[in-house]
């Protein structure tokens, strides 16, 4: 039993250090868009509702609001939350590059950098 303890033990701990070890930034693209106009999948519902006319607008005004900033990726419908909303809030309404990494339990990434997209 010792010595079964004595070969697994380092194996578990080795396991573990492994799912531990901190994942590299991915990139992300998209869009920062409010949750709210997100979960819709365009700005059409909030330029009405705010009385706005450009992504940038609406997503402040939906944010004034109390949604939230997020990344949104039109091509697979995919909205992720980010960590840093101070950084988003900069380029909101525009198609952008996030660096991070995923936390998938919260579908939150961990904001690294947030660039303007090249087109």
């Amino acid at each position: 039993m010792k010595k079964y303890l004595a070969l697994t033990g380092p194996l578990a701990l080795f396991a573990v250090l492994a799912l531990a070890s901190p994942q590299p930034p991915t990139t992300y693209r998209g869009q920062i868009m409010d949750s709210t106009c997100a979960g819709n999948g365009s700005h059409d519902a909030g330029y009405k509702l705010t009385n706005t006319h450009t992504p940038k607008d609406c997503t402040l005004a939906c944010v004034k609001g109390g949604a939230s900033l997020v990344l949104y990726n039109p091509s697979d419908k995919t909205t992720y939350k980010l960590s840093n909303q101070r950084r988003a809030k900069a380029l909101a309404g525009q198609d952008v590059k996030v660096e991070g990494t995923l936390d998938s339990a919260t579908n939150t990434i961990k904001v690294t950098s947030i660039t303007p997209a090249k087109s």
